[in-house]
């Protein structure tokens, strides 16, 4: 799993916000259009990408994408 392709398919879950925008370091709830249903996208998007099953939870307990791509990663067998 790249970090570069994970930021490209966290930041597809986004569509008002401009993918030039995120990064690996990008606090992801100081994005505006951050929601409780963008996070519901972005579980199903790793869930179907990745078969790694990330709950609310594990979204709550990072502040960027690198503390989720990091959760996912360390999930992948």
């Amino acid at each position: 799993m790249e970090k570069e392709k994970f930021v490209e398919e966290f930041a597809a879950q986004f569509e008002e916000t401009d993918a030039n925008e995120f990064s690996i370091k990008t606090a992801f709830r100081d994005i505006e259009e951050w929601s409780s249903f963008t996070m519901l996208l972005i579980i199903a998007m790793v869930n179907e990408k990745y078969h790694v099953k990330l709950t609310g939870e594990d979204i709550r307990n990072a502040k960027t994408i690198e503390d989720i791509y990091k959760n996912v990663a360390s999930k992948i067998v």
